[in-house]
């Protein structure tokens, strides 16, 4: 049995989790959130927690268990904790900016780059580190939000200047060679 797939999911207090055969439901203090999974895979609910199960040791089949039972635990700790992310940007005259509830980024364009948030997301920007946080409750959202404002302008590999994730290595490359003589 897969490893993470048979550990139970334990639900927090003011967490409502509503299961309808393969379709959940979970509500909780930071939002709501809903998600089909594979019919093949069990969903229950025992003693206030959440149970996966599969029906066979097929390989399709085992890798549905444990991605079913991620998926799951990361909408019950969304929606009662919330997940974040810290992008850092690099590079002389770059820098973050809030506009409302817009993020704007000066990061070497002739304009600005401006950056909407989706519904359940919001930003914070520390200005003097270089810093944007993005902040909410759907795990896979604020995931892909973070990769596309690193595309902006991706770190360069000479002197890393660009929005890398916090705590990202850059790899770095030498120059060039000076000409021998």
């Amino acid at each position: 049995m897969s490893r993470i797939g048979r550990l139970p999911i334990t639900v927090p207090q003011g967490v409502q989790v509503d299961i309808q055969g393969a379709h959940v439901q979970v509500k909780g203090p930071k939002g709501s959130l809903e998600n089909t999974f594979s019919p093949e895979i069990t969903i229950g609910m025992e003693n206030g927690q959440i149970i996966v199960t599969r029906p066979n040791d097929e390989a399709r089949i085992r890798a549905l268990h444990g991605t079913t039972r991620a998926v799951l635990n990361n909408m019950v700790s969304g929606v009662s904790t919330g997940f974040k992310r810290v992008l850092e940007i690099d590079g002389v005259g770059y820098r973050p900016d809030m506009d409302g509830n817009k993020l704007v980024l000066y990061v070497g364009y002739s304009h600005p780059v401006v950056i909407e948030p989706p519904e359940g997301i919001t930003f914070e920007v520390d200005a003097k580190a270089r810093q944007i946080t993005i902040l909410g409750y759907n795990k896979e959202a604020i995931g892909q939000l973070a990769a596309n404002i690193r595309k902006v302008r991706p770190p360069e590999p000479y002197k890393g200047k660009g929005i890398h994730y916090l705590g990202e290595r850059i790899r770095r490359k030498a120059g060039k060679a000076g000409k021998a003589k």
